[in-house]
């Protein structure tokens, strides 16, 4: 995952100052991906786990079925 991109928003539409906001949770997930950038990161929100980027769009693809 490319952690400069990982910085600015998700949405390209989004404003430009969208990636000063980047809120503590978003900053520890990129802190953990970047030091496991070859593992699909499986982040704890609440009850639930979320993946994120990249990692969302290849666990999409792999689990839709074809």
């Amino acid at each position: 995952m490319d952690i400069a991109r990982s910085n600015a928003a998700p949405d390209a539409a989004a404003p430009a100052d969208a990636a000063s906001r980047v809120t503590p949770m978003m900053e520890q997930y990129i802190e953990i991906k970047a030091a496991n950038p070859d593992c699909l990161l499986f982040y704890r929100m609440g009850d639930f786990y979320e993946l994120f980027f990249e990692d969302a769009e290849l666990a999409s693809r792999a689990l839709t079925p074809r």
